[in-house]
């Protein structure tokens, strides 16, 4: 089966970023990104500095954030805006309002436990623009029980699709990472790719390869790995998803719909 337009696009796209140009070429093309998208480069390095495209895209913050000493509180893991939020119901979550899809198809058959233990409790969308932080942390304290790679497609993840196109998450290529809290609770994390995502790393399963050749869902099982809340654990290659989801009355969310938030910033309580 041939690659879908989507996916040519974007790797196309990610040879041109990952491509290293001569340092006054290469300094055009990213002083002309910044300017375009409006980056605010206060917490990182000069944008000249970055020898590509790509690592101007996936830059670290060069100071680290403060994040709450109080492990109770829920933080952002991203920096992001949040597209929609809300109750987990019959199975049933938004990727935004009026746009229902079924959870245990976006987790996949490895997932079907996880999506019957957070139904009726919390999902939390976070959109990642393209002049966003491409990095992303983990929310809470976690122990990483599995992760499936699903391939797909790479339709844009914006605002018009969002709200015409059903099931937008579900058709794009995915990364689903299942865990559990200190209190042995089921949480689920989802990476979305999107159009222009060259790749979705994660830093725990360095097997995951996305916009690959790779064809069918590729699971990946362990023992013993924590992820502890804020520390870092992969980035898009350009904006896409965060999707969360936590079993009822194990977090309160405090967010609104359309409300930019930041990695490190609280945005509830985790019960």
């Amino acid at each position: 089966m041939s690659k879908h337009y989507t996916s040519v696009i974007s790797a196309l796209f990610g040879r041109f970023a990952s491509k290293e140009f001569p340092s006054l070429i290469q300094h055009m093309i990213n002083a002309g990104y910044v300017k375009l998208m409006g980056l605010d480069m206060g917490e990182f390095r000069e944008p000249a500095s970055y020898k590509s495209l790509n690592k101007l895209f996936t830059r670290a913050i060069e100071l680290p954030r403060k994040l709450p000493e109080d492990k109770s509180k829920l933080i952002s893991g991203v920096d992001s805006l949040i597209t929609d939020y809300g109750t987990i119901t019959e199975g049933r979550a938004y990727q935004i309002k009026g746009m229902s899809y079924d959870i245990a198809t976006l987790f996949g058959s490895y997932h079907k436990e996880a999506a019957q233990k957070v139904d009726g409790g919390e999902f939390v969308n976070f959109y990642l623009s393209p002049k966003d932080y491409h990095r992303y942390h983990m929310p809470l304290d976690l122990k990483i029980h599995s992760l499936t790679h699903i391939p797909g497609k790479l339709y844009p993840v914006n605002f018009p699709l969002l709200r015409n196109m059903p099931d937008l998450f579900i058709e794009n290529e995915r990364v689903v990472i299942e865990g559990e809290d200190g209190k042995g609770r089921t949480h689920v994390l989802v990476l979305v790719g999107a159009l222009n995502v060259g790749k979705m790393v994660v830093t725990f399963e360095p097997n995951v390869q996305t916009n690959s050749e790779i064809r069918e869902p590729r699971h990946y099982t362990y023992k013993d790995l924590f992820v502890e809340r804020g520390e870092l654990f992969g980035w898009f290659e350009m904006g896409s998803t965060v999707l969360t989801f936590s079993p009822k009355g194990s977090i309160v969310t405090e967010v609104a719909i359309n409300q930019k938030v930041s990695f490190g910033e609280v945005i509830g309580e985790i019960k």
